[in-house]
């Protein structure tokens, strides 16, 4: 294992049609208690995600982005626990912004100039993520693990330039190779992205952002329903962060903060 664990990014959906937990968290009282909770156990942010990007989700406004999340990164601010905020609108993103929230993560990776620009002038860090389409949701299209890790060189290469080209500090990016249909509907793809782990952290001087919780390949590789895919995203979590993984993603932060306990007093030198 690295000398550091990563930093655990926990999720909280507050949407109707989320893939594994849609209408779970909806209400804010719901949200905010499963942040507390996540926080509880071990969670370093907590990313609230006010719309679905899975390829079957549908559109949420921007106004009712903003209304979930409000009541939501009220409470926790004033707890002062460490919000991200997961979203593609650049008018979610801003608004977050202007709310002083830690993080912001954009699936698209930040293809709005005008954003670029607000993000600037921000403190938060900002995980950058590679899409293969560059679109608001995953999609089922197909393409192999070259095509992919080629795609991801070209993005990174040109997105980094353009975050230093408006006064983003490096310090401040983190990038995120993407994961499942946001890459390929070949599972193949996943696998060989989080095999490249090291070289992504070198080539590009960045932390590396992982999110394979409960993701389509998992469910792919193993044959698996989303509620039965805990021991295969753990599994998938822990090769993360031996590969040295930055931060992690996660639906499950008690059983990742367990299994990375246990991995580090494994790896101790007797």
């Amino acid at each position: 294992m690295p000398s550091r664990d990563p930093e655990l990014v926990a999720i909280v959906n507050i949407t109707e049609d989320s893939f594994s937990d849609g209408g779970r968290f909806l209400a804010p009282r719901a949200a905010i208690a499963h942040a507390r909770d996540l926080a509880s156990s071990g969670a370093d942010w907590i990313e609230l995600g006010p719309a679905s990007s899975n390829p079957d989700a549908g559109q949420v406004a921007a106004e009712e982005q903003v209304r979930r999340l409000s009541p939501v990164v009220d409470v926790l601010s004033d707890e002062d626990i460490p919000i991200s905020v997961d979203a593609t609108d650049p008018d979610v993103l801003c608004w977050a912004l202007d709310h002083k929230v830690d993080m912001v993560n954009d699936i698209r990776g930040f293809p709005d100039p005008a954003t670029r620009e607000r993000v600037a002038d921000s403190a938060a860090r900002v995980v950058v993520v590679h899409s293969l389409l560059e679109q608001e949701r995953a999609t089922r299209d197909p393409a192999t693990p070259l095509e992919v890790l080629a795609s991801i060189d070209r993005f990174f290469d040109r997105r980094l330039r353009e975050f230093a080209e408006v006064g983003v500090a490096e310090d401040r990016l983190i990038i995120d190779p993407g994961m499942g249909f946001f890459l390929s509907s070949d599972p193949l793809a996943s696998v060989a992205v989080l095999q490249r782990i090291p070289e992504l952290r070198a080539r590009f001087g960045c932390p590396v952002f992982i999110s394979v919780s409960r993701k389509s390949f998992l469910r792919k590789l193993t044959g698996r329903d989303v509620d039965q895919v805990g021991a295969a995203t753990l599994a998938a979590e822990l090769y993360a962060a031996r590969q040295g993984a930055d931060y992690l993603r996660t639906h499950d932060t008690s059983a990742l903060r367990d299994g990375l306990t246990i991995a580090s007093r494994l790896d101790e030198k007797r």
